[in-house]
């Protein structure tokens, strides 16, 4: 069962939607630490709510939308629903630039999170991608947004200084549009549409993902860092202006060095997590450095070094959740629901982004830089102690084969076979997709004895649809492939 390198298609695939989603990624974000003093330019005592209204209704739409247009992009095709979604993201931009009122700016920022290409853009990723390859043109993208969202925070105060946030807005439609092309340039003819479980909501599963206790408790955990995230930059950039004395265009000089060595130190951190199977001590321990970084920030906020000091430990900590989150996820959801749990995760991220915008104006509003901060604070170390009470995640990773379409009682066969492989810890088939979905424990994984199986299965299913008299064929190929399985696992 070894599998080949990527294709060039599939590298092609996986850079040109990585490349999309982080164009749009920076548009949403480059206004992130400018946005709340420009406001004073729009209105002389601007409120406090609207400006995180501005910053953070982004989140609602884009939340309400992914998943339906994800569907929408399975009955329409994956191209068309993502121009659609740049070009709503596009008009957004437009008109925030244009807007000279603060509630402009939130239609605009409302509109730019219509445009929910999310979903799509990763069913579109599974449909040009082989099984074996998929996760990671996956990690492609999710490296991709990263490194955007870094690099959108450290470009925001210097092309404020440039063309101003409306030019920020300006470039962000041109940005979309850039995505557009790119989209059809450089994304190659998907194949047929399928459904991928593994990479796609399936709306029959959300009840038993929203069931799921430690799938919740990771769905609060992402509601409640964006939350953390959106609220800070509503009075952070007062807090390095007007309590630390440091001069707006100068933000940007704080702002990258924190974010590159957060991400320096990040990776170490998440190899170490996932090495050692400590992931949830490594997670208790960054979101309860965030609750101490954050109080720091507010107990000393006229203290330039402390705000530098926070934001490191903040950033920190926020990238290693960032990538923990994900794949905590991953371990926790059921094999073939991967899909559905991360659809349900991704809502969760956008109204944390939302909630964060309207707590941050409001808590602005009451208790200035201080109250920010230190609710901030009080929100993280509630989540720490949420958090004590997850499960121990297993140490497995998710793979998909395809093994040919499945009678019932084959699949079911299939299923209680590969359970009995060493280091198969669940196994999931879909007959109609002809997928078997897996969770492995790769360092007491079985492969010579997987491989063995699942040849097997695939060469049973495949006599299945050839021949003539077909009845007969299928009811052979069934005899082979149960006793094909039988055998091999006979001599284990």
């Amino acid at each position: 069962m070894k599998a080949n390198g990527m294709t060039p298609a599939e590298r092609r695939a996986a850079f040109s939607l990585a490349g999309i989603f982080s164009l749009r990624m920076m548009g949403l974000f480059m206004i992130l630490p400018v946005f709340a003093l420009y406001a004073e330019t729009l209105e002389a005592r601007p409120d406090p709510l609207l400006v995180g209204l501005a910053i953070g209704i982004y989140g609602l739409t884009q939340a309400f939308l992914q998943i339906p247009f994800g569907l929408l992009s399975d009955r329409i095709g994956r191209k068309p629903v993502i121009t659609a979604g740049l070009l709503l993201f596009a008009a957004g931009s437009v008109v925030a630039a244009l807007a000279d009122t603060l509630v402009g700016v939130v239609i605009g920022r409302a509109l730019q999170g219509c445009g929910a290409i999310a979903a799509a853009v990763m069913a579109l990723t599974a449909d040009l991608t082989r099984e074996e390859h998929r996760t990671r043109a996956m990690a492609v993208i999710g490296m991709s947004i990263g490194l955007s969202f870094a690099l959108s925070l450290a470009l925001g105060p210097l092309l404020d200084g440039w063309i101003g946030v409306p030019g920020i807005f300006w470039l962000t439609a041109a940005l979309a549009l850039g995505g557009i092309a790119l989209l059809h340039v450089g994304v190659p003819q998907a194949p047929p549409q399928r459904l991928h479980r593994d990479a796609e909501p399936v709306p029959t599963y959300f009840g038993a993902v929203l069931r799921h206790p430690d799938l919740l408790r990771l769905d609060l955990g992402v509601f409640v860092l964006h939350l953390l995230l959106t609220a800070s930059f509503v009075a952070l950039p007062f807090a390095l202006r007007d309590e630390a004395g440091l001069v707006a265009d100068r933000h940007g000089m704080v702002y990258l060095p924190v974010l590159l060595a957060s991400l320096a130190l990040m990776v170490p951190l998440v190899v170490v997590a996932e090495k050692r199977r400590c992931l949830k001590t490594m997670f208790l321990l960054a979101v309860g450095s965030i609750a101490v970084a954050l109080l720091g920030m507010a107990l000393y906020s006229d203290r330039l070094w402390v705000l530098v000091g926070g934001l490191l430990v903040f950033f920190l900590c926020f990238n290693v959740l960032e990538a923990l989150l994900p794949s905590l996820v991953a371990k926790f959801a059921p094999a073939d629901k991967k899909g559905t749990a991360m659809g349900v995760y991704s809502t969760a991220q956008f109204l944390g982004a939302f909630a964060g915008g309207v707590l941050g104006g409001v808590l602005y509003a009451w208790g200035g830089v201080a109250g920010v901060f230190g609710a901030c604070a009080a929100v993280a170390g509630s989540w720490w102690l949420v958090a004590r009470s997850m499960s121990p995640p297993r140490y497995v990773s998710s793979r998909m084969y395809r093994v040919g379409p499945l009678a019932p009682d084959q699949a079911k066969l299939l299923e209680d076979k590969l359970l009995e492989v060493p280091g198969v810890a669940e196994a999931s088939c879909a007959p109609d997709e002809g997928v078997v979905y897996l969770k492995v424990d790769g360092i007491c994984l079985d492969e010579a004895a997987l491989a063995r199986l699942l040849e097997v299965a695939g060469a049973g299913t495949r006599g299945a649809g050839s021949g003539e008299g077909p009845n007969r064929v299928a009811a052979a190929a069934g005899r082979v492939f149960t006793a094909g399985l039988d055998s091999k696992m006979g001599g284990e």
